[in-house]
């Protein structure tokens, strides 16, 4: 597999790349996004057998049980870094270890359903806050000690590119 194949499977959707000079419209968008996630991620593993659930996206990656609960994880984690990013100033980001948190015995659960209906609520709560807020809140500054400054909005994209990312894994597994 040559390094642009390996990429286009890494990356379904594309590398996330931040939009510098958003519009309220674009942000809709993007909200609209993170609120469809739970149901398209839930389309895609309906039907999978616990093979497809146990099949990796690609070689050395994570199975399809495995995408859906991080997803999960990872959702919790940035609707978490949302509240603070509105709560404090100066907000910095608690990072944690993906791969380690992949490997727990949740994560490798092949029933995502409890995955499922955890992202169901938690983006109706997420996309409902989301929504109230206005280009002040978006332009609220936070800190990643991986990716650097960030603002809330710059986080709202990174997450609707997020979903879309790991949905491109499903599809990938679903064939």
């Amino acid at each position: 597999m040559t390094d642009h194949s390996l990429d286009a499977v890494r990356y379904p959707v594309g590398r996330f790349t931040v939009v510098k000079d958003s519009t309220a419209a674009m942000r809709a968008k993007w909200i609209d996004e993170i609120a469809a996630a739970p149901d398209i991620l839930a389309g895609l593993v309906a039907g999978m057998t616990p093979a497809q659930m146990q099949t990796p996206y690609r070689e050395g990656g994570w199975t399809a049980a495995q995408v859906v609960n991080h997803v999960a994880d990872s959702h919790v984690n940035a609707y978490i870094r949302t509240k603070f990013t509105l709560a404090e100033d100066g907000f910095t980001v608690k990072p944690y270890e993906e791969s380690r948190w992949a490997q727990f015995p949740d994560a490798l659960a092949l029933d995502v359903t409890p995955s499922l209906n955890m992202l169901r609520g938690l983006h109706a709560r997420w996309t409902a806050l989301l929504r109230t807020l206005g280009p002040g809140d978006f332009a609220r500054a936070l800190h990643h000690p991986e990716n650097g400054p960030m603002t809330l909005d710059s986080l709202t994209q990174m997450y609707a590119w997020h979903g879309r990312h790991h949905a491109g894994h499903l599809r990938i597994v679903k064939g």
